[in-house]
């Protein structure tokens, strides 16, 4: 009889905790078709309210305080292998492997990686963030919450991808993976795409990679503001879209700017490459 009651008490207790369950179960998946994410993002003619400038998306930044900024820290998630640095404080990468997906390359040496931008600076203030302020700017310049906003890769390749979106430039390969993520990165920070944009996407979103379940990021918190500028108080502000100038790398470093690489940055030149190899404010 004891038993008996045990069992029923037992039971009873199992279908509440089931009822829980149910209860707490979220409200929507944490996936969607690429397909469908496309269909959510707003179609616009691109547009900007002010002049473009690099330097209004300050980064690179140690938002953790541990020395390691952006770069390092995506440099560091990304190696296949265990990293080195250029010094004993561990704040420079130098050394690891990382395979850039854009064009199946592996490199070894941290200067021949760049970290992209999936949706370039100049296409995300086009696409909205031109009315954002300087704030949000900047954690969409270091966004480390969302692995795709920001991917190392072979930094030719990312140079000539410059800040063309998908109707203008593809990678060599796996170009499903780059209008998912590209439209990943678009839902996060709810920016808007242009006609011919969303016409190629479409093309390339069909089938099985338009159908896939990919992950939805969180949306990221939009503040806009009538503020246009970064954040490097210190130095003066560079011409033709350059970032600020300042007295010495360190300045630069601590205002959030480099690092720069020679053939690449014009503000390269403006610092003293005293290791030589090829990059500054590292």
């Amino acid at each position: 009889m004891l038993v008996r009651k045990i069992s029923a008490a037992f039971a009873a207790f199992a279908i509440a905790a089931a009822v829980v369950v149910v209860v707490d179960a979220p409200a929507s998946a944490a996936t969607m078709s690429a397909k469908t994410m496309l269909s959510k993002l707003t179609v616009t003619a691109e547009s900007a309210s002010g002049s473009y400038a690099r330097s209004k998306f300050t980064h690179w930044i140690d938002a953790n305080g541990d020395c390691q900024n952006a770069r390092a820290e995506v440099l560091i998630a990304e190696s296949k292998s265990k990293v080195t640095f250029t010094s004993s404080s561990k704040c420079t990468v130098k050394t690891g492997k990382w395979v850039s997906w854009y064009d199946g390359k592996t490199w070894t040496k941290a200067s021949d990686v760049d970290i992209d931008h999936m949706v370039p600076l100049k296409e995300a203030w086009e696409s909205g963030a031109s009315k954002w302020n300087a704030a949000t700017r900047k954690a969409y310049a270091n966004d480390l919450k969302f692995g795709g906003t920001l991917v190392a890769v072979t930094d030719n390749v990312n140079q000539s991808k410059g800040a063309r979106d998908p109707g203008e430039w593809l990678p060599s390969q796996k170009v499903c993976k780059y209008a998912q993520n590209w439209v990943q990165v678009k839902y996060r920070w709810k920016l808007s795409i242009d006609s011919a944009e969303k016409k190629k996407l479409a093309s390339i979103l069909t089938g099985s990679c338009g159908s896939k379940q990919i992950f939805v990021p969180a949306r990221a918190t939009i503040k806009t503001g009538s503020s246009s500028t970064g954040s490097g108080s210190g130095g003066s502000t560079g011409s033709s879209g350059t970032d600020p100038r300042f007295s010495y790398c360190y300045q630069a470093i601590d205002a959030g700017y480099g690092p720069y690489y020679k053939g690449r940055d014009e503000e390269y030149y403006w610092y003293t490459d005293g290791d030589g190899d090829g990059i500054v404010c590292e």
